[in-house]
């Protein structure tokens, strides 16, 4: 399995772990919901309100992972560009970026890559850039040495 294909995996893992977490959290709001639906204790709404708060910020959380989990799937690891593009390796003189998702730093056989989005203020500098370019972020100069 190639750096890219382990990276990927590694995106798709974390996003399939979070709607995993968003529908047993959504889960046990509903039953807490249904629960808490006896008609003894009219004078205290606000639980209900709470969970019913608690439920709909989760659904839309599932939601947006679930869209994330569909990004992932244009990512190609196959990609042959030699500017940088979703599904890029992008090495430069000092950090290693992999054009993908807003994941973060992950370390890999030893190595530190960055899984960043290309919506990512990074990921707007590194945009269609090719080897032998270069970015300034947070005052720090870097310049391409690879786009695989």
């Amino acid at each position: 399995m190639t750096t890219k294909q382990q990276l990927l995996q590694i995106c798709n893992t974390h996003v399939e772990n979070r709607i995993k977490d968003y529908k047993n959290e959504i889960e046990l709001l509903k039953e807490s919901l249904e629960n808490n639906d006896k008609p003894n204790n009219e004078d205290d709404d606000s639980g209900n309100g709470k969970l019913m708060n608690d439920l709909e910020k989760n659904i839309g959380y599932l939601n947006e992972a679930r869209k994330t989990q569909e990004y992932l799937k244009l990512v190609k690891t196959n990609l042959l560009s030699p500017n940088v593009a979703l599904g890029s390796l992008v090495r430069t003189d000092s950090l290693q970026f992999f054009i993908a998702i807003s994941l973060g730093k992950i370390e890999l056989d030893g190595d530190t890559f960055y899984v960043i989005s290309l919506q990512s203020p990074i990921g707007q500098l590194l945009k269609q850039k090719t080897v032998g370019d270069r970015f300034e972020f947070n005052g720090t100069k870097y310049t391409l040495t690879e786009v695989d």
